[in-house]
């Protein structure tokens, strides 16, 4: 089967790799941070109030369940701060949970402070506040928390020591181990200077400071830095109970199967694009096949590192894209406009990748539907 893209025609190369459960659970933890589906009929301004749809947005999250995922709830691939609102975000968590049913214990969301705008932040207890507000919310909807890099907390910060006062206090007030999340500024150029540096040895110590003061209340920390070896220097230095959780959407393949010394578990946003072939995956690792697990995984990378680009922050607009060609959603619209935050070239691309992963799991569907986005382009 071909396609004409503007650069020239392309031959669909690979089998669709099947979409089933997995037959025993994981060896490792894995997190797929989940997008959220617009409602593309609302009459809300898309660069105003999300209008979200809810159906759709649920039926995605069972598809990453059933494949064996836990779902890491209203993160940065929900477009959350970049789109999500923390009121949307608090109606996601709970509509999650209570979608999940007995599989809501595989659900943890993200707690921030992003309903405090950055600039209204005047001290540490403004940013406590913010974060406490938050995580009493979602507690009370029996959510599990990733606790998230905060804007706000990066504007009133003038030392490593504040970063340890505020996490330290905030923790105290979970009433399970939580996740923390160490966002990279590639992924959000506010977060530029988090920990309280700028230099990782610095900022090293510091988030280890956290986790060694508090290790009963953190579960584990995930680290979206796209540099492998940072995180492996870090995993080595965590606390036994604690988990290294990797975000490295270039590298995990070889984070997650890990060395002599120890692995990574995964809360990935790749994760939702690659679900079948992840799954699949994971499931070799779990009875030490290592070789089928590369054959399955290896393909995938070119593809996350496409979709995680520069400027990565707008990765979440390729997640979306390929929801669409497989059929998970009905349109390939996003939340705040955020689909014409890739050029053309980036989507044949994106295409081409996916087919040779094994991941357009009906060719002919995803064909149709990439035919119509080259009709809108002109081609």
């Amino acid at each position: 089967m071909q396609i004409s893209f503007p650069s020239g025609s392309y031959t669909l190369q690979a089998t669709p790799l099947s979409v089933s459960p997995p037959a025993k659970p994981f060896n490792r933890v894995a997190f797929a941070a989940a997008h959220v589906v617009a409602d593309p009929f609302s009459e809300n301004d898309p660069s105003g109030t999300p209008a979200i749809d809810w159906p759709t947005t649920l039926a995605f999250r069972t598809h990453l369940l059933d494949l064996g995922f836990g779902i890491a709830e209203a993160m940065d691939t929900s477009q959350r701060g970049m789109g999500l609102d923390w009121n949307n975000a608090h109606e996601l968590i709970r509509q999650s949970l209570a979608h999940a049913g007995s599989k809501s214990h595989l659900i943890a969301s993200g707690c921030g402070t992003d309903h405090l705008a950055a600039g209204d932040a005047r001290t540490l207890d403004d940013v406590i506040a913010a974060y406490l507000m938050q995580l009493h919310a979602i507690q009370k909807l029996g959510g599990r928390i990733i606790l998230m890099a905060s804007r706000a907390l990066v504007r009133v910060a003038k030392t490593s020591d504040d970063y340890f006062k505020v996490y330290s206090r905030v923790l105290s007030e979970a009433d399970q181990p939580v996740i923390l999340h160490w966002l990279g500024d590639m992924f959000d150029p506010a977060l530029k200077g988090y920990w309280g540096a700028e230099d990782f040895d610095k900022t090293l110590e510091t988030a280890l400071s956290v986790i060694n003061a508090n290790a009963n209340k953190v579960d584990g920390i995930k680290i979206s830095l796209l540099d492998d070896q940072k995180e492996v220097v870090m995993r080595r230095r965590l606390p036994p109970s604690v988990k290294m959780y990797t975000g490295d959407d270039f590298n995990y393949p070889d984070l997650i199967a890990g060395d002599a010394m120890g692995y990574s578990h995964a809360l990935l946003g790749i994760f939702d694009a690659i679900a079948p072939a992840a799954s699949a995956a994971l499931a070799a690792l779990a009875v030490n096949d290592r070789p089928t697990y590369n054959r399955l995984i290896a393909p995938t990378v070119p593809l996350s590192r496409l979709i995680f680009r520069a400027p990565t922050r707008f990765y979440k607009t390729g997640i979306v894209f390929l929801a669409w060609l497989n059929g998970h959603q009905d349109h390939f619209i996003m939340v705040n406009g955020a689909q014409a935050m890739r050029p053309l070239p980036y989507f044949t691309e994106c295409f081409q990748l996916a087919d040779q992963a094994g991941l357009l799991r009906d060719p002919d569907f995803a064909v149709a539907r990439m035919k119509k986005l080259l009709a809108v382009y002109g081609a």
